[in-house]
């Protein structure tokens, strides 16, 4: 199996990974935490800011459906990049903007990808790109949060609203 991945930080993770569990050639999503300093760190810990730790989706995909460049460029209109931690009524470090790589072949497609999108905005990007230490899933409520209550106020409010985004944009990258 042909498999890579990639952490994506932007916002809350319910948003990123109802998203691109929509995405062709997305294999699997697992909402986490990343980026902190604190070990196995629960939803709890992250939401005091104490950890250090941003809300992120793992993405796995194939890569010979879907390019990383794509992935990317999703992302940074998914969100707005040039927001510091903070995204909508979401405002905390926890909700920064950040990609974390794992492997250093991936750095120079995260900064084209990057300075492309940069066009697409008046303000400038402050996303954050990192070497991944280690990425901790999120506790099992948190995962398939919109599949599991797409009738709940946040998913009809927040996160229809970018599923409607997606598909205007890129359309014949969704799955059926």
């Amino acid at each position: 199996m042909n498999s890579e991945t990639i952490i994506l930080g932007g916002g809350c993770f319910w948003c990123m990974e109802g998203v691109f569990q929509l995405v062709k050639g997305v294999e699997k999503v697992v909402s986490g935490y990343a980026g902190g300093q604190v070990l196995n760190p629960t939803y709890q810990q992250v939401c005091s800011v104490e950890t250090g730790h941003a809300e992120v989706v793992q993405i796995t995909y194939n890569p010979n459906i879907i390019k990383l460049e794509e992935i990317l460029d999703i992302f940074f209109h998914l969100h707005d990049p040039t927001t510091l931690n903070k995204q909508g009524a979401d405002v905390g470090t926890q909700y920064r903007s950040v990609v974390y790589y794992e492997d250093e072949n991936q750095l120079p497609v995260i900064e084209k990808v990057m300075e492309e999108s940069q066009k697409d905005w008046y303000d400038r990007i402050v996303t954050q790109v990192e070497k991944l230490d280690i990425f901790y899933p999120a506790e099992d409520y948190h995962q398939n949060y919109f599949k599991n209550n797409p009738d709940q106020g946040y998913c009809q409010l927040v996160i229809n609203p970018k599923i409607a985004k997606l598909k205007q944009k890129y359309l014949v990258k969704l799955v059926d």
